[in-house]
């Protein structure tokens, strides 16, 4: 049992280095602000998310306490309503401050 919980937390841990690698990249390569938020706000929040649940069962393995698991699961809840409601906010705020959305063929990034 304790393999297969290891290869549990190995592998949410790995898919949320994953999304989160996927994340930066995506920062880096797509050409304006608002498709760069996407992958900010979407494969990070993920990422954070399979990491925090990957330490959520890491702590239930080990008999930790359950104050340390109340607080993983409040940080999961956190990040599932905060991170897309700031993403969604920081974009609105910038198209109504009158940033234009990149169109294909403009050599501005």
């Amino acid at each position: 049992m304790q393999l297969v919980l290891d290869i549990i937390v190995w592998l949410l841990l790995g898919l949320g280095s994953f999304f989160s690698i996927t994340a930066a990249v995506g920062v880096l390569r797509f050409p304006d602000f608002y498709t760069r938020l996407h992958p900010a706000g979407k494969n990070d929040t993920l990422g954070v998310l399979l990491f925090c649940t990957g330490m959520l069962v890491d702590c239930l393995r080990y008999d930790y306490s359950y104050l340390i698991a109340g607080r993983l699961v409040l940080m999961i809840l956190f990040m599932l309503m905060a991170s897309p409601i700031a993403c969604h906010a920081i974009t609105q705020a910038a198209y109504l401050d009158g940033l234009k959305p990149w169109q294909k063929g403009d050599p501005r990034r």
